[in-house]
C-alpha cells in the first residue's frame, strides 16, 4: 500500500510477521514507540483485513505508534483449517504475541471494529492481559457473553418493548445462522460474493472501496469465527468484567449490531464512555478522520490530557 503523501517518512507503514504458536500474523505499523508516543493496536472485523484500518492509522500516525494486524484467517496471516483454531482464547493468544512484539514494556491502547471488537472484549476481560491494556475502544462488536446474557434477560422480561428489541437484533443477525451451514457460505464467497463485495458495500453503506486480492479467502476462512464461538457462548455465557477503561462507539444506523446491545455495557465496566454517531456499520471506512478523532481524544485522556467536551459528555457514571 502506498503511504499517504502527507505523512513524514518516519511514519510510513512497514510490514512484519509475528509468530503466535503455529500461526504467522502479518502486522503493519506506523511510527515508533517512545516517550509521549503510546502504542495503539487496531483489530479488524469480518470479512475485512487490516487494510480496513489504513486510513484511520494514517490519521493517528503523527501522534502515536500504530499497529494493525491481519487476524488469523485474514489477509496475509495464516489461515488454520480447524474450526477450533478460531476460538476466542486462540485469538487472545495471537493478541498477546502481537503486543509482546510491538510494545513489550508498555500497555497498549486497543481499538476493535466488528469481529475485531468482539475478540477485543475477550482480551480486555482476560486476566492474563490485566495491566497490559491501557484502554479499549469498541465499535460495532459487543462482547458475546454480555450479548447472550442481555438477550436472555430481555426474553425473561415478557414486555412488548423487550420483545421488540430482541426481534430487531435477531432479524439483524440472520446471517449468523447462515454461517453455521456447511459449505454454503464458502461456496457463496467463491462463486460471486468475493467479486461483488465492493458493490455490496456501495449499495448498503454508500462506500466506494476497491477490490481486495484476499477478499474471497477472508470471507471463506472468517466464517469459522462464528462456528467456533457463537454456540458455546450462547450455551454458557460468562459474567466477565473489563479490567481497562472502555469507550464504546455506537453507529446508530448499524444494520448488523443494534444500539440496544450496548445499552447495558456499564454493568461490565468500571470506567465507560459511550458515544453515538449517526453512521452505518463500517464507520472506520466511512469516516476515518472522525473515527480517529474519537480514538485520539480517548487515548490522550487516558494518557493524562484533559477530556474534550465531547468525551466529557460521553462519560457514564
Amino acid at each position: 500500500m502506498n503511504a499517504p503523501q502527507s505523512l513524514p517518512p518516519q511514519v510510513f507503514p512497514r510490514q512484519c510477521f509475528i509468530h503466535a504458536g503455529d500461526v504467522r500474523l502479518c502486522a503493519t505499523s506506523w511510527g515508533e514507540p517512545g516517550p509521549g508516543r503510546p502504542t495503539i493496536v487496531l483489530v479488524h472485523g469480518y470479512p475485512d483485513s487490516s487494510e480496513v484500518w489504513h486510513d484511520v492509522a494514517a490519521q493517528l500516525a503523527g501522534r502515536f505508534h500504530v499497529v494493525a494486524y491481519d487476524v488469523r484467517g485474514a489477509g496475509r496471516s495464516t489461515a488454520p483449517r480447524a474450526t477450533d483454531a478460531y476460538r476466542l482464547q486462540k485469538l487472545a493468544d495471537d493478541f498477546i504475541a502481537v503486543i509482546d512484539a510491538v510494545s513489550p514494556q508498555r500497555p497498549v491502547h486497543l481499538v476493535g471494529h466488528d469481529w475485531g471488537s468482539i475478540q477485543s472484549w475477550e482480551f480486555v476481560t482476560d486476566a492474563r492481559l490485566q495491566g497490559r491494556i491501557a484502554s479499549f475502544t469498541s465499535c460495532s462488536g459487543p462482547c458475546l457473553d454480555h450479548a447472550a446474557i442481555g438477550l436472555r434477560e430481555l426474553r425473561g422480561q415478557r414486555s412488548l418493548a423487550a420483545l421488540g428489541k430482541t426481534l430487531r437484533q435477531l432479524a439483524a443477525s440472520w446471517y449468523i445462522g447462515a454461517f453455521h451451514l456447511p459449505w454454503l457460505p464458502e461456496l457463496t464467497w467463491r462463486l460471486w460474493l468475493g467479486r461483488a463485495w465492493p458493490r455490496y458495500l456501495r449499495l448498503t453503506e454508500g462506500l466506494r472501496t476497491g477490490p481486495s486480492p484476499t477478499q474471497t479467502a477472508d470471507g471463506c476462512h472468517g466464517v469459522r469465527l462464528y462456528r467456533a464461538n457463537f454456540v458455546p457462548v450462547l450455551r454458557a455465557p460468562r459474567h466477565c468484567h473489563a479490567h481497562a477503561p472502555v469507550q464504546v462507539i455506537v453507529p446508530l444506523h448499524d444494520r448488523y449490531v443494534k444500539p440496544a446491545l450496548t445499552e447495558d455495557v456499564h454493568r461490565w465496566t468500571t470506567q465507560l464512555w459511550r458515544r453515538t454517531v449517526p453512521a452505518h456499520h463500517w464507520l472506520p471506512l466511512a469516516d476515518a478522520q472522525g473515527f480517529a478523532i474519537m480514538v485520539r481524544e480517548f487515548v490522550e485522556h487516558m494518557e493524562g490530557e484533559p477530556a474534550s467536551p465531547a468525551l466529557l459528555a460521553a462519560r457514564l457514571r
